[in-house]
């Protein structure tokens, strides 16, 4: 006859393929769950790069408005300055001629 079963239950190789199941089952849930927490951390990051990108658009857009102000103004001291430039030399020509100073350039 043959010697009976050490786990009393028939065959001690079942209770080991349980136990190798069970250790590859919780493994398995191991890494399932680390999977998801790395896929939430991707969702966050990139829900935070969408906003980072959104700000930076609104401030692109905010700067390029700022710009475009400082280009108008620019534009218009420049003409006042030739005004002023062009007023300035009448002002000399008719101070001089006043005085009787002829302009040597």
């Amino acid at each position: 006859m043959s010697d009976p079963p050490a786990n009393g239950h028939g065959n001690a190789e079942p209770a080991f393929d349980i136990d190798a199941a069970t250790r590859r089952l919780m493994a398995a849930l191991d890494a399932l769950e680390s999977a998801v927490e790395r896929r939430r951390e991707a969702d966050r990051d990139e829900n935070e790069l969408a906003a980072r990108i959104q700000a930076l658009g609104a401030d692109r857009s905010r700067l390029a408005d700022e710009l475009d102000g400082s280009l108008v103004r620019s534009r218009k001291l420049e003409r006042a300055n030739r005004e002023v430039v062009e007023r300035l030399d009448a002002a000399i020509g008719t101070i001089r001629a006043v005085l009787g100073v002829e302009e040597s350039l």
